[in-house]
């Protein structure tokens, strides 16, 4: 399952919205990746995250396979989108 989201974070996601991304996808059993463009990555890393330089208003989909894939992929949305602090 995925689902298209933009970043609404003014600063994008650093390592702080990052940190709170990564701990949201670690919460669920199934395989979670971020997509921006070409390139993709495991939303269980911060490592990963940040390599994909999220900015405001950029596109990111979220994919998620596997067990509560459709609360994963919602969860997360919610995170991409809404305004993070600093």
């Amino acid at each position: 399952m995925d689902k298209q989201v933009t970043i609404a974070n003014p600063l994008g996601i650093h390592s702080r919205p990052a940190g709170a991304l990564m701990r949201e996808a670690k919460a669920f059993p199934c395989d979670i990746r971020l997509i921006k463009g070409e390139k993709a990555a495991n939303a269980k890393s911060i490592v990963g995250i940040l390599s994909l330089s999220l900015q405001q208003g950029d596109h990111v989909i979220v994919e998620a396979n596997g067990e509560q894939e459709a609360e994963a992929v919602e969860a997360l949305a919610a995170v991409l989108e809404s305004i993070l602090e600093a």
